[in-house]
């Protein structure tokens, strides 16, 4: 019984079993009480037909004992009828329903009973008793070829559900088998494993969800040995840079002089950055960063944002502009997080704006809060790259290195750090017209007055 197929086989077979036992019960029930009803309505007729000829041949009822006696008349049909005449008299008595001393009280008989008429006048009335076809030929046979019909079309039944039960069972349980097998190859470590999806129902549904399961783990973890393989790249360079000028150093092939060590220290802030960078990325996708939020203008956020990269801006000669929007709704964020995705995306912007260019910073009213835009005038993002622009260690140019001192985690950190804090980011772009990431922050809850 550990077989979920042979539950369900049993189980349709039972409920079908019990459905037509009862229905087998109630046809013959109806069946049999219309047939007796008929049987005794023929045969009552037949009676009443058969002595009104009597009465019609003699002119009387005298000397009907000698039809009702005898033993064919009373085989066809049975012993349990009563005659009486028009004055009321019994002249047919049945010894087995009116012994001698009961036979005074007859009114209620004679209302119960079937009339005899000839040429519109009642010469008698016939009252039937009851279990009057008791052991009759007739009714014993017909009742006997409907039962055995009933009983063939019973078991015939019977073995179409458990054969059906059998078909649908495996029906059902097919695509469980298949999630079963799927599951098993997934723990040992496939992860992209598909199954069918054979309907559109709560199975249809099992089957989808699974399947969107098994790709998010088979793109997880290649998403994690993408990235394993980044980090190790990312640490690769600046450590063969420091132990390479260490070792230099300490066998004298290089002077100890100012040059050399500022290079091992550049090298040094490189991979603390990283190291800082991976470690705020896995606070916040684990919900562990502590948050300090609190009521804050997005003027002030711009503003403050703005203010730390100007002068670089000014350095490069690129136009670094705050546009607002009057009367923005406060918002409720850790204004310092929020400041350093933002100076994230102005460092981005000023890396790839060309000398002589243009970095907006812009804040805007939308139906469920603010909207912060950075949107620079430099080469764009091509249309390929751009859904993958916030995955972490991304790049478009693969031959691009990071001189300028990027870890490839700025993006992943802002994502992370803005959807910790309910919004959501994204980019757009024309390749030729610059590129723009949009922030869209709730509006802060009103204050209880």
């Amino acid at each position: 019984m550990r077989s979920l197929s042979l539950k369900l086989v049993l189980a349709f077979t039972l409920v079908s079993l019990v459905g037509i036992a009862l229905v087998a019960i109630m046809i013959a029930q109806f069946t049999g009480n219309q047939f007796r009803e008929l049987l005794e309505s023929q045969n009552d007729n037949a009676l009443i037909a058969e002595l009104a000829e009597y009465y019609q041949t003699y002119g009387s009822w005298q000397g009907i004992g000698r039809l009702t006696n005898k033993q064919s008349f009373n085989h066809k049909y049975g012993r349990g009828f009563v005659v009486f005449n028009r004055q009321g008299e019994v002249i047919v008595p049945d010894p087995d329903l009116f012994p001698v001393p009961r036979i005074q009280g007859m009114d209620r008989w004679r209302e119960d009973g079937i009339p005899i008429t000839i040429d519109n006048q009642v010469v008698g009335i016939v009252f039937r008793g009851p279990n009057r076809f008791q052991g009759a030929p007739p009714f014993s046979a017909q009742f006997t070829r409907l039962y055995n019909s009933l009983i063939i079309a019973s078991v015939g039944a019977v073995l179409a559900s458990l054969i059906l039960g059998v078909v649908l069972a495996r029906t059902l349980t097919r695509t469980l088998r298949e999630l079963t097998d799927a599951s098993r190859a997934i723990a040992k470590g496939d992860l992209k494993q598909q199954v069918p999806i054979r309907s559109q129902d709560e199975l249809g549904e099992l089957a989808t969800s699974f399947n969107q399961m098994s790709s998010d783990l088979a793109k997880s973890q290649d998403l994690r040995r993408q990235m394993t393989a980044d980090i190790a790249h990312e640490l690769r360079t600046p450590l063969t840079v420091v132990l390479g000028h260490s070792e230099a150093l300490s066998e004298g092939q290089l002077p100890p002089d100012p040059e050399t060590f500022d290079i091992i220290y550049d090298e040094t802030k490189r991979l603390n950055r990283l190291v800082d960078d991976l470690r705020t990325l896995s606070l916040s996708d684990a919900g562990e960063l502590h948050l300090n939020r609190s009521r804050i203008s997005p003027q002030e956020l711009l503003d403050r944002s703005a203010a730390a990269r100007k002068s670089e801006a000014n350095s490069k000669n690129i136009s670094l502009e705050v546009e607002t929007s009057p009367g923005l709704p406060e918002v409720n964020v850790d204004a310092d997080r929020m400041t350093q995705v933002l100076v994230n995306l102005l460092d981005n912007a000023l890396r790839y704006t060309p000398e002589g260019g243009r970095v907006t910073l812009s804040g805007a009213q939308i139906p469920d809060g603010v909207a912060i835009t950075v949107k620079d005038n430099g080469p764009g993002i091509p249309e390929v790259d751009l859904p993958y622009v916030f995955d972490r260690f991304y790049r478009g140019d693969k031959s691009r290195q990071r001189k300028e001192g990027g870890s490839g985690l700025g993006l992943a950190i802002a994502r992370s750090l803005i959807e910790s804090q309910g919004g959501r980011i994204h980019a757009e772009s024309q390749v030729g017209e610059g590129a723009a990431f949009i922030i869209e922050l709730p509006r802060a809850p009103e204050e209880a007055t």
